[in-house]
């Protein structure tokens, strides 16, 4: 696996170039069409119906990727009545949690999701996933991906997944709100801190979030991490053992998510929203401020508050940092169980949907944001100034981070994962929770 400086690099450069959509959305439902087990495959005889259980993650009947993959798949089983394709739809940790007893058991599903390098990594290396390069290669496939994309994917020059986006955080904001409380777009961290007081004092919901899902409010602490650091690469530097998470680069970015927590940036009880009850929170207009990766702007562009939302940066915090660095996401990837008992057309299906995906995201309103290339006019398709803004920001990346749990081993991501969610429950030093990283980071570290 290329060294995540390097990564980052491509990552942005693909970013500058024509961006792509993550699919990281999350509810506490499950599609209609549930899998009923776990195991990979069908029990189906010689001539009879072949099943694909087809794990993923776009539970929100609301957002266009669940439209958008139950077209494809009736429209793959029309064409291939001997195939059955099973949904099993959970929200983003539920499906994480799952996979993990599922791969302990080596019952991974025909399909399933997982994200990219360090996460991924533990999988690969259990040789849990086929290889798909040979997938990839069929009708031209490989080339509908953004430059370098893939690379995320690929360890020992075998792809392993197929992401569905490559993304970047921003905040979105209610201008209608906004005006209510004679506020403007914040142009540095400390006047966000401002904002969320004014709207306070307004009886206006500053921000949204759904901590449940403890990857949010990672996420963004990382891009105040990254803003404190002065520039990317923070977490390599403490693999390189160059720096600790005691360093004041760290500490400096605790102290600044708290001064958020405690101004009370977030709705009481963050922790018990899972992702999509807290979006929901500002799509429906309930929150004037909502952290996230461009991926949400097709289901805000859907939603009520669609005509009255824009989109900023992240600035400088301190001082520090440049708003042009990003918080990079290459997006959840669609992955093929080793032990598929239908390996061929569960291969066959997927590069199906894959090659089906950009044009069906497209014509959704969700394709802001695709790890695929796409063609269309995306204003004359109808797509709001608020998705055009977001297209514009993606050509400003100058480089940026990958999420934590994307760059350090489970057991560390873990730790830091818990360690942020409890900062949303009690205020804490930040040195106390800089030991509480370096603690994991020295357990689990190989």
């Amino acid at each position: 696996m290329k060294k995540k400086t390097a990564l980052q690099a491509l990552l942005a450069s693909t970013l500058a170039a024509s961006l792509t959509a993550c699919g990281s959305g999350s509810t506490a439902s499950t599609d209609g069409n549930s899998a009923s087990t776990p195991a990979a495959g069908g029990n189906d005889k010689k001539g009879e119906t072949i099943t694909i259980t087809f794990q993923n993650i776009y539970p929100d009947p609301t957002e266009p990727k669940n439209a958008m993959l139950k077209k494809i798949v009736a429209d793959y089983q029309s064409k291939n009545p001997k195939i059955k394709i099973e949904l099993d739809t959970l929200n983003t940790d539920q499906q994480k949690l799952k996979l993990k007893t599922q791969a302990a058991s080596k019952e991974v599903p025909d399909i399933t999701i997982v994200n990219p390098a360090a996460q991924m990594k533990p999988f690969v290396d259990a040789g849990l996933f086929a290889p798909l390069n040979d997938m990839v290669a069929q009708n031209g496939l490989k080339d509908t991906f953004q430059s370098s994309i893939l690379d995320s994917y690929t360890f020992n020059n075998n792809l392993y997944a197929l992401p569905d986006g490559n993304n970047i955080g921003v905040v979105y904001y209610n201008k209608e709100l906004f005006k209510q409380a004679g506020v403007e777009v914040p142009k540095t961290f400390e006047e966000i801190v401002d904002v969320v007081k004014k709207l306070k004092a307004k009886n206006i919901q500053p921000f949204a979030i759904g901590e449940k899902d403890s990857w949010t409010g990672s996420f963004l602490f990382m891009n105040i991490l990254l803003r404190t650091n002065g520039g990317p690469g923070f977490l390599q530097s403490v693999l390189d053992g160059k720096k600790t998470f005691t360093d004041p680069a760290f500490t400096d970015a605790v102290d600044s998510f708290q001064d958020l927590v405690q101004a009370g940036a977030f709705q009481e009880g963050a922790t018990s929203f899972d992702y999509n009850a807290g979006e929901n929170l500002f799509k429906t207009g309930k929150a004037a401020m909502y952290y996230m990766g461009t991926w949400a702007t097709g289901a805000i562009e859907t939603s009520s508050v669609n005509g009255k939302v824009g989109v900023f940066k992240f600035p400088t915090v301190k001082g520090k940092g440049n708003p042009d660095e990003f918080m990079l996401a290459p997006g959840s990837a669609f992955a093929v169980s080793a032990n598929s008992k239908h390996l061929k057309e569960t291969k066959d299906f997927l590069n199906y949907f894959m090659l089906n995906f950009p044009k069906e995201a497209f014509t959704a309103k969700g394709a802001v944001g695709l790890a695929q290339k796409v063609d269309g006019d995306f204003k004359a398709a109808g797509y709001s100034d608020m998705a055009m803004e977001v297209l514009g920001l993606f050509k400003q990346v100058k480089g940026g981070d990958l999420a934590f749990d994307n760059t350090m081993n489970p057991g560390t991501a873990q730790g830091h994962l818990t360690s942020i969610q409890n900062l949303f429950v009690q205020k804490k030093n930040a040195q106390d929770v800089a030991k509480e990283h370096q603690t994991a980071y020295e357990s689990n570290k190989k």
